[in-house]
C-alpha cells in the first residue's frame, strides 16, 4: 500500500462501516415497547413499530423487533440491525453480525425487481461488505478478499452513483489493489463524481492529486479549491488528515494558485446555489 493509503486507511475505515444478516436469533417471545412480538401480524408492522421506538428514544427496546422483521425479509431492519452491530449501538458491537445481515441485503437484491425507495439502503449495504471484504473480519471469521471488495464498490458506484463507493474504489485504483493497476487518472475519475456530490473525503484527495500533478496533469488552484471545500465540510478530529492535506499544499502554493483558487471556488459555490 502506498504511504498515501495508509494515511488514510482510518478514513477507508470509517467512511464505511456496515453488514448483512441471517435469519431471526431469538427464541420465544420477546418485548419491544411492553409488547410481545407475537402480535405483530407480519415483519413490516413489526419494523414500523421498532422505528417507532427509535423516534421515541426507545431503540434498545427495538431490537428484537429489528430481528424479526429482518428475518421476514424487511431490508430496512436488515441494514439498521447491520449499522448497530457494526457501531455496538444498544447491541455489543459484533463485526460479523453486522456483516451477515449487510450480506443479506446484497444476496438478496435484484435489480429487476429493486424498489428504487430502498436505493441508498441497498447501496450502504454494497459498500460496507465491500468494506469487510478488503479488511477482513478477526478470528478468522471472515478472510479478505480485495477482489470481492472491488466488485462490490465497483456495483454500487457505477449503479447507484454511491459517493462512498466511487470513494474507495478510487482508492484501489490509488494504490494498485484488488488486482487493479494504479491508476490515478482512474482514481481522479471516480473522485471527481464523488466531490462533486460533497463528498469530503473525495474533495480531499482529489484536490491533493490535482496540486501534486501526480500521474496526472497538475492544477494547483483547481486542487486547492477541492481541498477548501474538503477543509470547510470535514468532521473535526475525524477527519483531522483533511486539515493536514490543506496545510501542506496551501503553504506549498503560490499567491498567484490561491487567488485562482478563490476564483475557482466562488465559481463552484455559484453553480452549486
Amino acid at each position: 500500500m502506498s504511504a498515501l493509503g495508509r494515511i488514510f486507511l482510518a478514513g477507508l475505515c470509517a467512511a464505511c462501516c456496515g453488514a448483512t444478516a441471517f435469519a431471526f436469533d431469538g427464541s420465544g417471545p420477546a418485548s419491544t415497547s411492553g409488547k410481545t412480538l407475537d402480535i405483530f401480524k407480519d415483519p413490516h408492522q413489526a419494523l414500523e413499530a421498532a422505528l417507532e421506538d427509535f423516534r421515541s428514544g426507545h431503540g434498545a427496546s427495538s431490537v428484537e423487533a429489528l430481528k424479526y422483521a429482518a428475518a421476514g425479509g424487511e431490508t430496512l431492519a436488515q441494514w439498521k440491525l447491520g449499522k448497530m452491530y457494526a457501531d455496538g449501538d444498544g447491541v455489543p458491537r459484533d463485526d460479523y453480525k453486522a456483516y451477515q445481515y449487510f450480506q443479506q441485503i446484497v444476496d438478496k437484491y435484484d435489480a429487476d425487481a429493486a424498489n428504487w425507495r430502498e436505493n441508498s439502503v441497498v447501496a450502504s449495504a454494497f459498500v460496507a461488505v465491500g468494506v469487510f471484504e478488503l479488511n477482513g473480519i478477526g478470528g478468522a471469521r471472515l478472510k479478505a478478499d480485495p477482489e470481492q471488495a472491488m466488485r462490490m464498490f465497483r456495483y454500487a458506484a457505477s449503479n447507484f452513483g454511491d459517493p462512498d463507493a466511487q470513494y474507495n474504489l478510487a482508492r484501489l485504483y490509488m494504490d494498485g489493489a484488488a488486482g487493479l493497476a494504479k491508476d490515478n487518472r482512474q482514481a481522479a475519475r471516480w473522485l471527481h463524481l464523488a466531490a462533486a456530490k460533497g463528498h469530503v473525503e473525495s474533495q480531499a484527495l482529489l484536490g491533493h492529486l490535482l496540486f501534486r500533478g501526480d500521474g496526472l496533469p497538475v492544477q494547483r488552484a483547481r486542487g486547492l479549491m477541492w481541498l477548501t471545500l474538503a477543509r470547510e465540510g470535514a468532521n473535526g478530529k475525524v477527519q483531522h488528515w483533511v486539515q493536514v492535506l490543506y496545510d501542506q499544499d496551501m503553504t506549498a502554493a503560490n499567491d498567484t494558485d490561491r487567488q485562482v483558487a478563490l476564483v475557482y471556488l466562488e465559481e463552484h459555490l455559484k453553480k452549486r446555489d
